[in-house]
């Protein structure tokens, strides 16, 4: 099968062709010694291969699982499924599991569950959730209305009411924000959704402050917490979920994306205080089959074993000195910063220089074929 057959496809992002490479040290060291081409950064924007590709115990549990039941109503109980939620409760601040199959999904639950907490147990008739701008939640109407980039909400109006917006990190508004919202008797304030770090937004970091202000005020108004993990969490910013970086705990935490390996899966976590829903409230379909969740326990069980968080942060690390040193330092008029946590990292180039990610991607692509 070769490119041709992506005809059929619908359009959905920008295709590349996948270049094989011999490791992750290689393809750093060529992306950042291409310097005399222009310059160059590498990071992936998704993380879903969380064990690498064909890690021999996820390919096994899948292997086993499919020739064993590969799905089943979660009219039944599902030994993998109550084993993965074991371990995700045991190993973050929640007490409870929802599985579904995407982030998206992860975030509507999330967000299903907030205006039910609002409506049953704040008697808040109108609920309102806040989100940061330039954040990305999903793709779904209700996610993408929570995504507060205009890009990805261009036609798909009218969007979801519900849903407020502040900048990310900027405490006065977010505080000014929820003072306007609880002194409108028409509604009242549900949840504040942020990321730990925001990848889409430009890998920008949570402030420490800006979230420990988010944790008062949801402690103040009875709003839900909620964290919105899919592309933080399990490991990639060099502890196992990214809100461990900010020194708060928050109520909800959604995650995908790492937590299968490559094996679409998605999980809602919540404390026992805010798990409202009863049964028919909220469902998924394949959410928490038994192939999705022996993938996930797979994923773990790899985290322990190689323990994947403590290499994730020592490498993040390293990458980061690298960076600064190949790219920053070298051209100082053009790398204006270099930022991140683990594994997820940004470089930000001055404004002046011209220069786009989409031009930089352009000229690695050509450097790896000519590297090889």
């Amino acid at each position: 099968m070769d490119d041709t057959h992506s005809r059929s496809l619908m359009e959905k992002v920008a295709f590349f062709m996948i270049l094989k490479v011999k490791s992750f040290w290689t393809l750093l060291q060529a992306s950042l010694l291409v310097v005399s081409v222009r310059i160059n950064c590498s990071d992936n924007p998704c993380s879903w291969y969380s064990t690498g590709h064909s890690h021999p115990k996820l390919t096994a549990a899948i292997t086993n699982q499919m020739n064993r039941i590969h799905h089943c109503s979660n009219l039944y109980y599902i030994p993998q499924q109550a084993a993965l939620a074991e371990w995700l409760v045991k190993n973050s601040c929640a007490d409870k599991a929802f599985f579904c199959n995407s982030g998206a999904e992860a975030n509507e639950a999330a967000i299903k569950l907030a205006r039910k907490y609002a409506h049953t147990k704040l008697g808040i008739r109108f609920p309102v959730i806040l989100t940061a701008k330039n954040s990305f939640h999903g793709r779904t109407l209700a996610t993408v209305t929570a995504t507060a980039q205009p890009k990805y909400q261009k036609d798909f109006e009218p969007l979801m009411p519900g849903f407020e917006y502040v900048e990310y990190n900027d405490i006065e508004e977010l505080k000014s924000t929820v003072e306007r919202i609880r002194k409108d008797e028409s509604k009242g304030l549900a949840a504040i959704m942020m990321e730990p770090l925001q990848g889409e937004g430009g890998v920008r970091p949570g402030d420490a402050s800006f979230f420990r202000t988010v944790r008062q005020l949801c402690d103040d108004t009875g709003a839900l917490m909620i964290v919105d993990e899919v592309q933080t969490g399990m490991g990639r910013t060099g502890k196992l979920w990214g809100y461990e970086n900010l020194g708060i705990e928050p109520d909800v935490i959604t995650n995908a994306k790492a937590l299968g390996g490559g094996v679409p899966i998605g999980v809602m976590l919540c404390k026992e205080k805010f798990n409202v829903f009863q049964p028919g409230d909220h469902a998924s379909t394949y959410g928490g089959n038994p192939l999705a969740c022996s993938a996930g326990l797979a994923v773990t069980e790899v985290f322990d074993d190689e323990k994947i968080v403590s290499q994730v942060a020592r490498k993040g690390e390293e990458f980061r000195q690298l960076a600064v040193e190949l790219l920053q330092k070298k051209f100082p008029k053009i790398v204006k910063e270099v930022r991140g946590w683990g594994l997820i990292n940004g470089i930000q180039l001055f404004e002046e220089s011209k220069l786009t990610a989409a031009d930089i991607t352009k000229e690695l692509l050509q450097a790896g074929k000519r590297y090889y």
